[in-house]
């Protein structure tokens, strides 16, 4: 008498477990490709180092930053790149470049590296001539001529009809500044460039005798 045959029955278990062994190798592979996340997005913040983790729109933001790094009020991505982008036919080397249209001020190194750029105010009168200058005078402290106040950091480097010609930072005039950090990138001088306090310590530290500077329009 002859046994019936038995059924195969499909071991499900051993399925599943080969299933969920395939589907982790191929995760594993597709992630290691780059095609899949691995963990979670990282995001850049005041601590990291490694600024290129900031969002494009952060990376756009940082083209206008003023001394202090804090975003500059106007202007953003293309615009700000053009705005801030150094003058064509300023020379080469080591200099200073103040644009006159645009009351903004470049230290360049000596390999043509814009070390940095801010805005300035410059004078309200045509009393400073396109061309290269060089720093002739600085003084730590200095009094203006007038209601000109006082002023530190004068870094000199151009002769007006009445007095020096160079950057400095806002002069204080009976206790108060002549202006305010927001009228920056606009003309509001007797005749010399106006800086924020920051600025100026650092073309201060930048522009020893004899440095050129460039006037442009």
């Amino acid at each position: 008498m002859t046994r019936p045959p038995q059924q195969l029955r499909p071991r499900y278990g051993r399925i599943v477990a080969l299933t969920g062994s395939v589907a982790v190798t191929v995760v594993a592979v597709l992630g290691g490709a780059g095609v899949l996340p691995t963990g979670p997005t990282p995001h850049a913040d005041a601590a990291s180092p490694r600024g290129a983790l900031a969002p494009v729109a952060s990376s756009l933001r940082s083209l206008r930053t003023d001394a202090a790094g804090a975003p500059a009020a106007e202007g953003a991505g293309a615009t700000a790149a053009a705005d801030t982008a150094l003058p064509g036919h300023s020379g080469a080397g080591r200099r200073v470049v103040f644009s006159e249209g645009r009351q903004r001020v470049w230290l360049v190194t000596q390999a043509g590296r814009v070390a940095r750029t801010y805005l300035v105010s410059g004078s309200l009168t045509d009393n400073l001539d396109v061309g290269r200058y060089e720093v002739y005078s600085r003084s730590a402290q200095a009094w203006g001529i007038d209601d000109s106040g006082t002023m530190r950091y004068f870094v000199r480097f151009a002769h007006g009809d009445n007095a020096a010609i160079g950057f400095h930072d806002i002069p204080v005039l009976d206790g108060k500044k002549l202006q305010g950090l927001d009228d920056l990138g606009t003309p509001q001088s007797h005749g010399c460039i106006r800086q924020r306090r920051a600025d100026a310590v650092a073309l201060w530290h930048f522009a020893p005798l004899g440095t050129r500077v460039v006037v442009t329009a």
